[in-house]
């Protein structure tokens, strides 16, 4: 036995395998269902200003701020106009791929995340794009001068490779100066960039991480292994926080490498008979962490679960018991 796990420790890596054995759950404090999200396609959230707001890969001209204190949790749309985007050096066929699928489904941006700085600057990921929308707290929407190596970099390493498996996930420090991008599967891998006066630049380079291969699903989705995914981003005390979506948890990784540190799961919680969906991969798409612990939201699409609810739903989890810096 010893034999055989040093073997598996050897080609997956000590750290891999310790957060492949039975993962510490989080608790559910509370779930709210969101009316007013354009057909439940919750993809991002972020606090900023003392309120929780979300964005929907379907809308390219609104963001929305949810009204939390009430009984039943209302998404209120606020308009902006974002310019045309920029040219991030996609190749021709994926950029067609992308806009065909803009005129079918709608939202031609696709925003897929939201992160907020401490000035309460708004940052929208558009993942056709592979572009950042930045919505100041004052003045107008203009899109993040990022690096035009960005994309380049980032393929060479094996990943953006694949329609509709692009950039998923944004989170920005407090300060608004280092910009962290999360590409979402074939292959996943995070992303980053620092701000140098008005322009974003790679230090070092902009590849942190980048992470092929496939792994299980929990037992409840009862689904075949499937390749490993990223889904949402956050940063907190100096960590960046991985939100997995078919492991159905929760990674604290390095800022500098990227690599994970621990790993929490929300397996237990949301894979209840009452809170199932059909999809086999999981649906959970938006993170904020905090001290208290995270929001978690869900982009159900067209999808009701099993106990009939249609609207995209908030969870709120406990942070662990020890906080979100506790060690293995």
């Amino acid at each position: 036995m010893m034999q055989r796990l040093l073997a598996a420790c050897l080609l997956l890596g000590c750290s891999s395998l310790a957060n492949a054995a039975a993962l510490d759950e989080l608790k559910l404090l509370n779930e709210q269902p969101v009316s007013g999200l354009s057909a439940g396609n919750l993809s991002g959230l972020a606090w900023c200003d003392g309120a929780l707001w979300a964005v929907s890969d379907r809308d390219d001209q609104q963001l929305y701020r949810l009204q939390t204190d009430a009984a039943q949790w209302q998404a209120t749309p606020e308009k902006f106009v974002a310019p045309p985007a920029p040219d991030m050096r996609l190749p021709w066929g994926m950029r067609a791929l992308s806009w065909a699928a803009g005129l079918l489904r709608g939202g031609e941006l696709d925003f897929e995340g939201l992160s907020c700085d401490a000035a309460g600057n708004r940052y929208l990921l558009s993942e056709t794009h592979a572009a950042v929308l930045l919505l100041p707290r004052i003045g107008e929407p203009t899109w993040l001068k990022l690096p035009q190596n960005l994309v380049r970099q980032a393929r060479a390493s094996g990943m953006l490779l694949h329609h509709n498996a692009l950039l998923e996930g944004i989170t920005v420090d407090p300060a608004g100066e280092r910009l962290y991008l999360a590409a979402e599967r074939k292959r996943r891998g995070l992303l980053v960039v620092h701000k140098q006066r008005s322009t974003w630049r790679c230090t070092g380079g902009c590849v942190l991480r980048s992470e092929g291969g496939t792994e299980p699903a929990p037992q409840a989705l009862a689904a075949p292994d499937q390749p490993r995914d990223f889904s949402g981003l956050a940063f907190h005390n100096e960590k960046l926080f991985t939100l997995e979506r078919l492991a159905h948890r929760i990674c604290r990784r390095s800022l500098s490498s990227g690599e994970v540190e621990r790993c929490w799961s929300f397996a237990a919680e949301a894979l209840t008979p009452e809170r199932r969906y059909p999809p086999s991969y999981g649906v959970a798409e938006a993170l904020w962490v905090d001290q208290d612990g995270a929001w978690v939201g869900v982009d159900n699409g067209h999808f009701s679960r099993a106990d009939g609810e249609s609207r995209p739903i908030i969870w709120r989890f406990a942070a662990p018991q020890g906080g979100w810096g506790r060690k293995p």
